[in-house]
């Protein structure tokens, strides 16, 4: 809570004048406790599970309208969803959602504090949200890189790993579809980056929503070309990870959550590599098949 009971009082404290970012902050979480704040992470994971994947859907519905349109965007155009295969996942992941991540964001507030993220002024300048959230990214990929390796090992797979290769063509929905012993264990990767880097609240709640958003892009079944998302290095993407889904429950390929240098360092990106090469000379020998082809009718 801002330990302030005026924008004049707080302007005196800092300094400076608030900015107008701060004042909206000010006036909106002056007579807020820390812990209320917290909790909007349970409003802000709702909203992105329900929304987020909702344009997949329409893309996904319009497939069959479309004459083929978007099949050629579709990762694995052979498989279709239907409106009722779309929404039965989404009414399992709520069921998750209030179960499990709901209440798991409630009683974790004590690890807030004792990290110190802290939710008062001065806000933290772009610079130091952008920087923050870059190590938020690498600290979550390289430990859920090795969480991700344990839940492919015989035991992991078996007892806990297998809800989420249900679907071998994932689906954005499909994201935070998993077992509910597996939603705890990926939390600890999400929250050890906070806790090496502590940082404003702000910034907690723009790392949450960016992973969940990032790994429901990740999961979407589509590789648009446009996507901002392959501009960044190292990026995996939804192709990437698709390929790990694709083999199922065999793989022990495509490990990582966001980036792919993991995979690439510790070798477990080759059967990936190795089916691109192939698919490509594939792809290669087919047009200089069709030219020769078209040549000769030419003649």
């Amino acid at each position: 809570m801002i330990p302030y009971a005026t924008i004049e009082e707080a302007s005196m404290a800092l300094g400076r004048n608030l900015t107008a970012l701060e004042t909206l902050w000010f006036e909106y979480s002056a007579t807020k406790s820390d812990y209320y704040l917290y909790c909007h992470n349970i409003l802000f994971l709702f909203l992105i599970f329900s929304l987020v994947p909702l344009p997949l859907v329409f893309v996904e519905l319009a497939r069959s309208a479309s004459s083929g349109w978007f099949d050629r965007y579709k990762i694995q155009p052979k498989v279709k969803n239907s409106f009722s295969d779309m929404f039965r996942c989404y009414r399992d992941v709520m069921k998750m959602f209030i179960l499990v991540v709901g209440p798991l964001q409630l009683v974790s507030y004590p690890s807030i504090q004792m990290i110190e993220i802290r939710s008062g002024l001065p806000l933290p300048s772009f610079g130091e949200i952008a920087a923050q959230l870059v190590v938020y990214f690498l600290v979550e990929d390289y430990t859920n890189y090795w969480v991700h390796r344990f839940f492919h090992s015989k035991w992991g797979y078996e007892k806990i790993h297998y809800i989420h290769h249900e679907y071998t063509a994932p689906i954005g929905y499909a994201a935070p579809y998993a077992h509910w012993a597996e939603v705890l264990l990926l939390g600890v990767p999400t929250f050890l980056g906070p806790a090496i880097a502590p940082g404003h609240m702000i910034t907690f709640w723009l790392w949450i929503a960016l992973r969940q958003i990032e790994a429901i892009e990740t999961h979407s079944g589509y590789d648009f070309p446009w996507t901002l998302t392959k501009f960044i290095p190292f990026y995996g993407g939804a192709e990437y990870h698709d390929y790990h889904h694709y083999v199922g429950g065999q793989s022990q390929s495509n490990f990582a959550s966001v980036f792919t240098y993991c995979d690439y360092i510790y070798g477990t990106d080759k059967g990936y590599r190795f089916q691109k090469k192939l698919l490509q000379q594939i792809k290669e020998e087919s047009k200089k098949s069709n030219k020769q082809n078209g040549g000769g009718k030419l003649d």
